[in-house]
């Protein structure tokens, strides 16, 4: 482990996982995952932007068992919000209380981008908010939110996601907007360039969803510069929503509308077959028929009953049967 620490394969990863840094090669991601246990967390999370679960799953799952309770529930935690990626929330909740379980009265150093006992209690709680929020529990996602003490910029930046986004289920769109503004506010301050793509997300759905004009113009601002970092840096994860939102709020709905099949496609290729299964399955997910028809997985949706969102989730009526117009949160949620 030693020759890791302070290494440039370190430094990038984190950087890629929570900085600047917009990529990382292969060769250092292949090292990464057998590297010693941080550096294989690191890669995951690096993975998991990108879209590709699979990669990540072997790696967390395997995390998930480690002696190291704060490492362990870091893993459980991050695997829980790439099903959530996926429309899984209902998944993930199991995940996010065991994480939350294996850290309970856990002390330690602290990390600066939380990687650390306290930081893990939080992304657990937080994580189990917007499992609720996903699935309809408005009332507990509130609660449960409430117990979350964020202390470091990054479950800063997460609490104000889910903050907004539960203010946006509840019809709200105005309460949205101050902890969507502070979410950014803290990436921009951390330099922080995944969670300050989501983050302009985050505040473009609450902006847009105000109905005011001005807020209207500034949210197709902020969803164009969140879908052009997407692009350029290959979040898969982020480069979806951040279309959806875009037609949605009318910026070349067309186009984006056909992207979000090819980059859907894309992530669920990449995906774990628990992943794919929930992905095909989740009524936040809009795989087309088309998408699905060509996708070698496709005879397990027809198989489940499908269901639409609970109401309480809508942002707007019927935003949700089309897959638009709602939170990015709702049916996501990054580490």
């Amino acid at each position: 482990m030693s020759r890791y620490r302070g290494t440039v394969v370190m430094d990038e990863l984190r950087r890629a996982a929570f900085g600047d840094l917009p990529r990382v090669s292969a060769g250092r991601l292949a090292r990464a995952a057998s590297g010693p246990p941080r550096a294989r967390l690191l890669a995951a999370i690096v993975l998991g932007g990108q879209g590709r679960y699979a990669a990540a799953a072997d790696l967390l799952d395997d995390l998930g068992r480690d002696a190291d309770p704060v490492l362990a529930s870091l893993a459980l935690s991050t695997l829980a919000s790439h099903r959530r990626q996926l429309g899984g929330h209902a998944a993930a909740l199991g995940r996010d209380g065991a994480a939350l379980r294996l850290v309970a009265g856990v002390d330690g150093p602290a990390d600066p981008d939380g990687l650390d006992a306290a930081g893990a209690r939080t992304d657990a709680l937080l994580g189990l908010a917007a499992d609720n929020l996903g699935i309809g529990r408005l009332g507990v996602a509130r609660r449960v939110l409430a117990r979350a003490e964020p202390a470091g910029w990054r479950s800063r930046v997460r609490a104000g996601w889910v903050t907004a986004e539960i203010e946006l289920a509840s019809g709200n769109a105005p309460a949205a907007v101050a902890p969507a503004e502070a979410a950014l506010a803290a990436s921009l301050e951390a330099s922080a360039l995944r969670h300050r793509t989501k983050s302009r997300l985050v505040l473009a759905a609450a902006l847009g969803a105000t109905g005011e004009r001005a807020a209207r113009e500034r949210a197709l601002n902020l969803a164009g510069l969140a879908l052009a970092d997407a692009d350029r840096f290959a979040l898969r994860s982020l480069s979806w929503p951040a279309r959806l939102l875009a037609a949605d709020l009318g910026l070349d709905g067309g186009e984006d509308r056909f992207r979000v099949d090819e980059v859907l496609h894309a992530v669920l290729l990449g995906s774990d077959p628990e992943g794919r299964r929930l992905a095909l399955a989740s009524p936040w997910i809009p795989v087309s028929p088309e998408l699905v028809q060509e996708d070698v997985h496709a005879d397990i949706r027809a198989k489940i009953p499908q269901k639409k969102p609970p109401d309480r989730v809508k942002v707007r009526p019927k935003a949700s049967d089309r897959g638009y117009g709602t939170s990015p949160g709702c049916r996501k949620e990054t580490p």
